[in-house]
């Protein structure tokens, strides 16, 4: 990377602060020339505290790369098959208004072709209760009608990952936080990422705090602070904490080949087509493929949760990282949402400008 690139880069961060209007913006990079880390905006907005390299952030959907890698070392040490269905598992856990369990396989919940229905499109249900149990999580889902045939066509589900999370503890007779923490967290030396117990609301460490409108797009809308947070409404599917020098590593080791054989990790990349989603992308088992206009498709997840958007996006090769996360989860001005910023930084860090003439 030249300094350009990285002035490029900055000037890209103090514009989702100016215009986009985001609280504070943190991206690092990494690939053969080295490390780059560039702030702008706040941690906090009302001490003007920057953000900086050690602040733990909560990462949402990135929740499920762990997960699904989880399921897929069991995979491999024969405890489980990507084929078994969900109710020889849980028996009798995925059923009613249309949903079955015997025709779900765990491949199909790690990939979102289940059809099941995601209990975060019913939030005024979810929202009458103070806790929140996986089973609870998922009788939500079950009160509403599948989306489709199991197999049938691809719908993001945030169930399928509150079920595959309680798969990994049927298995394995421990709670997913600490098969996280055994396989993965400890092994390559994540300090900074943690799966929270139970209703824990707080971040451990430091953090920046966390802004969010309740998803009102209206520029005006309230802000409220959302650091503390009870985040057993997400567990699986969305709940961990981590920071930008920990997703480096946790996603070199994955696509370098350090946590999967080499044919599980083959399974995990194998994508299906995605469907009102993200723009150019395809999802494999837990993780998703983004494919830039400049040609180069990135490996890696997103993450949106209340007052924190994340993406942590590789090359195939592992030699190229890029980590951004914004401690709100809106953006005004030309971009519309994070996902807006978060495009033009891959483009940016992975589309080289072409040789003047």
């Amino acid at each position: 990377m030249t300094q350009s690139d990285r002035a490029t880069l900055q000037r890209l961060l103090d514009r989702a602060v100016t215009e986009g209007s985001v609280p504070g913006i943190v991206l690092e990079v990494r690939d053969g020339h080295g490390r780059w880390f560039g702030s702008a905006g706040a941690a906090d907005t009302e001490t003007g505290r920057e953000r900086t390299p050690q602040e733990r952030f909560r990462i949402g959907s990135t929740t499920k790369t762990f997960v699904a890698t989880v399921i897929l070392q069991l995979a491999a040490e024969r405890s489980l098959s990507l084929d078994d269905t969900v109710d020889e598992w849980l028996p009798g856990r995925v059923h009613g208004h249309g949903h079955e369990g015997g025709k779900i396989s765990i491949r199909r919940l790690l990939d979102h072709t289940s059809g099941i229905f995601s209990y975060t499109e019913d939030p005024e249900t979810v929202n009458r209760y103070e806790s929140h149990t996986p089973d609870l999580l998922v009788d939500v889902a079950m009160a509403h009608p599948p989306a489709f045939e199991p197999g049938t066509d691809w719908a993001y589900s945030n169930t399928n990952y509150i079920l595959a999370g309680m798969l990994v503890e049927r298995v394995t007779g421990q709670a997913l936080a600490d098969q996280i923490a055994q396989r993965i967290t400890r092994p390559l030396g994540l300090a900074g990422t943690y799966l929270p117990s139970g209703a824990d609301p707080t971040i451990q460490g430091p953090h920046p705090r966390h802004y969010t409108k309740l998803m009102n797009p209206a520029p005006d809308a309230e802000i409220h602070d959302a650091t503390e947070l009870d985040s057993s409404m997400f567990w699986a599917a969305g709940g961990m904490i981590s920071t930008t020098g920990d997703l480096h590593r946790f996603f070199g080791a994955l696509l370098g080949g350090r946590l999967l054989p080499p044919a599980r990790l083959e399974e995990m990349l194998t994508t299906v087509p995605t469907k009102n989603w993200i723009p150019d992308t395809a999802y494999g088992l837990g993780i998703s493929s983004v494919t830039l206009p400049c040609g180069p498709t990135v490996w890696g997840m997103g993450g949106a949760i209340f007052g924190s958007w994340s993406y942590a996006y590789r090359t195939r090769d592992g030699e190229h990282t890029a980590v951004v996360n914004v401690n709100g989860d809106w953006a005004h001005g030309p971009w519309g949402d994070p996902i807006g910023i978060f495009t033009d930084v891959l483009q940016t860090e992975f589309c080289p400008p072409k040789p003047t003439p």
